[in-house]
């Protein structure tokens, strides 16, 4: 049945690939990828395979890779993705030998991905349970390690009907999950060779933060006698739609947002938003010669990417988006610089979320209302923003550690 599905899939994705520029690249990827592995796979290496569906789990694995080339550089390292978002921004990583996609899950795929690349052990990240894959893994004797992963009691592994696809975890040596739920649950399906580690996203933001790029325009910006900056972080429309009223009637905040979206159409809306107050848009400020005009600027709109995480050390108080729509953003990379951290209501899939409302760091909010008496305690009383910042940078410090757990487990 499974292999059935998986045909059916690829039919739909051909078809698909006809109308979509994004699934086109996803499977032109897919049939390159032997190809690919042909050309630059050394016979004489042994290799570690990680796999990540999307960028959001290569992120997870990320402090892995590096760690292991750190302290193992007699291996090699092939890093697989999904997801056209996951490899068409991580494609150039340095940190891996070898970066292409990966095949579907078909049994002729799996079997000549494996003949090619011989893994001597393969880790997948969060959610990828790939059915052919897996078990040539384990028939051949490949250990393979399941990180960061997070199980619910909703997921089909957990219902009647999915009893026998939950077969394909048992070709995993071993699963660092994070929480004690996932490991309760893999418990009443047999699975026993589990260990909870945490999340290695928690190491990964430090090391996003200890690489945080200087930002003399944001600085700037941020600098002038301004009581407090607010940062808003991957926001859609509905987030917009909430703060942007209230720091209209608050102007003496400083506003600096990062649109989740970066297109003409949707920074046009923002600006709309902003009538009557002195907005700039980031690109239109890197020719200035000198910075001083920066300090009258209301407004910092952040047309471009990869600066996020490093705009967040500017602000008082951070807003992750998201959470009015399929789900929030990483509130870990605002949370690491000891500000507090606001997001919206679709916010209970992500354990992060829940910990930093748990710690007091975090504030979930359902409107306007919400979002206005949160802001206003803490104009109100300014020592909640220190005390609440304190809150959500100890609360990363504290779970920090699931990479070297991992690898320490490992037997490498």
């Amino acid at each position: 049945m499974y292999n059935l599905i998986i045909y059916i899939y690829q039919l739909g994705v051909i078809i698909t690939s006809l109308f979509n520029e994004k699934v086109r690249k996803m499977w032109r990827g897919e049939r390159d990828a032997i190809r690919i592995l042909k050309e630059k796979v050394d016979p004489n290496a042994k290799y570690v395979w990680f796999h990540a569906a999307s960028l959001g789990e290569f992120e997870q694995g990320r402090p892995l890779m590096e760690q292991l080339r750190q302290d193992h550089p007699e291996y090699k390292i092939l890093l697989t993705f999904f997801s056209p978002s996951g490899y068409e921004v991580r494609k150039n990583y340095a940190g891996a030998d070898i970066i292409c996609y990966l095949p579907l899950d078909t049994i002729t795929n799996a079997r000549r991905f494996l003949r090619t690349i011989r893994p001597v052990m393969a880790f997948f990240i969060k959610y990828e349970f790939w059915y052919n894959y897996l078990h040539i893994l384990k028939h051949r004797g490949v250990p393979v390690y399941s990180v960061s992963s997070i199980f619910r009691p909703g997921q089909i592994f957990f219902r009647w009907y999915g009893r026998q696809y939950s077969h394909v975890l048992k070709c995993f040596t071993h699963f660092f999950v994070q929480n004690e739920i996932s490991k309760e649950l893999l418990g009443t399906i047999g699975i026993t060779n589990v260990s909870i580690v945490g999340d290695t996203r928690f190491d990964r933001v430090l090391q996003i933060k200890a690489a945080a790029k200087q930002l003399p325009i944001v600085e700037a910006f941020a600098s002038a006698e301004t009581p407090k900056v607010f940062v808003a972080g991957s926001s859609w429309q509905p987030d917009e739609d909430i703060f942007i009223p209230f720091f209209n009637e608050h102007r003496d905040w400083k506003l600096i947002i990062a649109p989740h979206v970066i297109g003409e159409e949707h920074l046009k809306q923002i600006e709309k938003q902003l009538e009557g107050r002195k907005v700039a848009r980031y690109s239109s400020l890197e020719h200035l010669d000198h910075l001083d005009p920066l300090e009258n600027l209301e407004v910092l709109i952040i047309d471009c990417f990869g600066l996020l995480s490093s705009i967040y050390h500017y602000a008082d108080v951070t807003y992750v988006g998201g959470g009015f729509g399929v789900g929030i953003h990483n509130t870990l990379e605002a949370a690491v610089w000891d500000v507090p951290v606001i997001f919206g209501p679709n916010n209970e899939r992500f354990q992060e979320a829940q910990g930093l409302k748990a710690c007091g760091g975090g504030y979930e909010i359902t409107g306007a209302d919400d979002f206005r008496r949160i802001m206003q305690r803490f104009i109100d009383t300014p020592q909640t923003i220190t005390e609440s910042g304190r809150q959500s940078g100890a609360f990363v410090q504290q779970m920090t550690g699931a990479t070297k757990k991992v690898l320490s487990a490992v037997d490498l």
